[in-house]
C-alpha cells in the first residue's frame, strides 16, 4: 500500500470487533436483499405529477428509469425518482413523471420490474424525497452457532448504532476511486494518467471528489471507534438531534452524553468542504488532524466547489427483527436512514471478507 492510500484508507475496523460473526453469504437469491423505500411523504391524489411505485429486481435504477422513458415516449428527464436502490435486490421505490397520464403507467409492461400503484402529487419527486430504506435480508449457511452470535452482536448495534461509514461500492472495483479526487482535486494529470484517468465527464469528476471526501470521513469514524466514542459525545463535537435533524454545537459531555445514549443525539462527522461548519475543541483536533494528515486543508475544495456537510457517525437500525430459519439461514429486518448503507450493518453482523 502506498503512503497516500494509507494516509487515505477508507477501511474502518469493527464495532464489535470482540464478538464473532455469524458468517455466512448473501444475493444468492435475487429475494435475499429486499429494499422497501420509504418515503418522506404521501401522494396527494391530485396535481400535475404522477406518481408511481414500481417493485424491480436485477436492474439498476437509471437503465429502469431509461426502459420506461422509451416504453412511454418521453425524455428520461421527465422521470424523477429519491434515491439509487441496489441493482442485485428485489427493490420497491417510487418514481414521478411530469404530465404523464397514469393510465399509461399501469398499462406499462417491463422488464425485471412491475407496477405497484399509480396516482398523483403537486410537486415533483426529487432526490432526497425518501425518509430511508427499510431492509429485510437473508444471509444464508451461518455458522451453527449464529444465534446466540447474532443476539450478541444485535443487541451491540441496536444500544450503540451501527458505523455510518461508506460501503465498498463508493470505492469501486479496485478501492480507488478517492485516489482519483485526491488527483483530480490537485489538478495532477500526470498522476491521473498514471491511473487511465484521462478525461472524465463532470458527473464522474464530482463523484471522485466525493468518493475522496468519503474516504476521509470515514477515517473520522475509523478514530472514533477505536477511541470508543463513536456513540458518545466529545467536546465540540456538531451534535445532530434525530428528532429534527437540527445541529448544535456540544459543549456540556456531561448533559448531552445521556441523550446521545438515549438516541436523542448523535455525533456527526465532516464531508470536508470549504463552507465546512467545524468542530472545536477535542471533536475539531482530531477532525483536522485527519485532514492534515492527507496534506489538505478545506480551502482545497473551493476550486471544485465542494461546500462541505455534517454527516452523523453512526445510524440506528430502527424496528429490528430477526430470526434464523430451518435451513441454517438468517432474516435480519430493519429501518436505515437515508444515506446508510446496509453492508455496514451486514459487515458487523457476518465479519466475513466481503459482504457484497
Amino acid at each position: 500500500m502506498t503512503d497516500l492510500a494509507q494516509q487515505l484508507d477508507w477501511q474502518v475496523p469493527y464495532l464489535t470487533a470482540d464478538l464473532p460473526g455469524t458468517g455466512g453469504a448473501i444475493r444468492r437469491e435475487v429475494e435475499d436483499f429486499i429494499v422497501d423505500e420509504v418515503p418522506a411523504y404521501e401522494p396527494s391524489g391530485e396535481g400535475e405529477h404522477t406518481y408511481f411505485r414500481i417493485e424491480k429486481w436485477s436492474i439498476p435504477t437509471p437503465a429502469l428509469v431509461k426502459q420506461i422513458a422509451i416504453k412511454l415516449d418521453i425524455s428520461s428527464k421527465v422521470i424523477s425518482y429519491a434515491g439509487l436502490k441496489d441493482t442485485h435486490a428485489l427493490a420497491r421505490q417510487t418514481f414521478s413523471a411530469h404530465f404523464v397520464d397514469p393510465a399509461k403507467i399501469h398499462a406499462l409492461e417491463l422488464e425485471n420490474a412491475r407496477v405497484l400503484w399509480v396516482t398523483r402529487h403537486r410537486n415533483k419527486l426529487r432526490p432526497g424525497h425518501l425518509r430511508g430504506n427499510r431492509f429485510t435480508l437473508r444471509i444464508r449457511d451461518v455458522l451453527p452457532d449464529a444465534q446466540g452470535r447474532a443476539a450478541d452482536i444485535l443487541a451491540v448495534l441496536a444500544a450503540r448504532g451501527v458505523p455510518n461509514a461508506y460501503g465498498p461500492q463508493r470505492f469501486g472495483n479496485r478501492g480507488d476511486n478517492h485516489i482519483v479526487g485526491y488527483h483530480l482535486l490537485h489538478n495532477d494529470r500526470a498522476a491521473l494518467e498514471g491511473m487511465g484517468i484521462r478525461r472524465p465527464s463532470r458527473q464522474m469528476h464530482e463523484f471522485f471528489i466525493s468518493a475522496l471526501q468519503s474516504a476521509l470521513f470515514n477515517r473520522v469514524v475509523a478514530l472514533r471507534i477505536q477511541q470508543g466514542t463513536l456513540d458518545t459525545v466529545i467536546a465540540g463535537d456538531i451534535a445532530r438531534k434525530e428528532d429534527t435533524g437540527g445541529i448544535f454545537t456540544v459543549e456540556d459531555t456531561a448533559a448531552d452524553q445521556p441523550r446521545a445514549a438515549a438516541w436523542a443525539i448523535t455525533a456527526t462527522g465532516p464531508i470536508y468542504g470549504y463552507k465546512l461548519m467545524q468542530a472545536r475543541d477535542e471533536a475539531g483536533i482530531l477532525e483536522a488532524q485527519v485532514l492534515a494528515e492527507a496534506g489538505l486543508a478545506l480551502e482545497d475544495f473551493r476550486r471544485v466547489k465542494a461546500e462541505g456537510v455534517r454527516r452523523p457517525l453512526r445510524f440506528n437500525p430502527e424496528d429490528l427483527t430477526w430470526e434464523i430459519e430451518a435451513d441454517h439461514n438468517l432474516v435480519v429486518s430493519f429501518f436505515a436512514p437515508k444515506g446508510s448503507f446496509a453492508t455496514l450493518f451486514l459487515r458487523e453482523l457476518m465479519k466475513v471478507p466481503d459482504v457484497r
